[in-house]
């Protein structure tokens, strides 16, 4: 699986679950931390846990594993390391207050509209 597909499944995975405001960020031309940023919030800590666990389980069925997933103990902000790929997964709150795409302001936010659902789009 080629790392736009893998982009691919994790934001339609995240839409179909209704992820809100999903955005991706492509950073590598910023740093060696990862080529992409996939950030969205639930909008509660069990929704936040089931998106990320949600895009775990879809990329696991392609043998594909995290690197790494860390959360904080509340499941406000979880981390999925695919390498290439990081995802960051917040409770609404969370994300308000750590305005991650504004730390990442210089990075190219890829237009994914044709990849969310009319819902998702909103």
């Amino acid at each position: 699986m080629t790392e736009q597909e893998r982009l691919e499944l994790i934001i339609k995975t995240l839409d179909s679950k209704r992820g809100e405001d999903i955005q991706a960020i492509k950073i590598a031309d910023l740093t060696i931390l990862a080529d992409y940023f996939v950030i969205v919030n639930g909008t509660s800590n069990t929704h936040a846990r089931t998106l990320a666990d949600e895009v775990e389980f879809q990329l696991s069925q392609r043998g594909i594993e995290p690197q790494r997933r860390e959360s904080d103990t509340g499941n406000t902000w979880i981390i999925l390391d695919y390498g290439d790929i990081i995802v960051h997964v917040f409770y609404k709150d969370t994300r308000s207050f750590y305005k991650l795409e504004g730390l990442w302001a210089d990075g190219e936010r890829l237009d994914i509209g044709s990849l969310l659902t009319e819902e998702g789009k909103q």
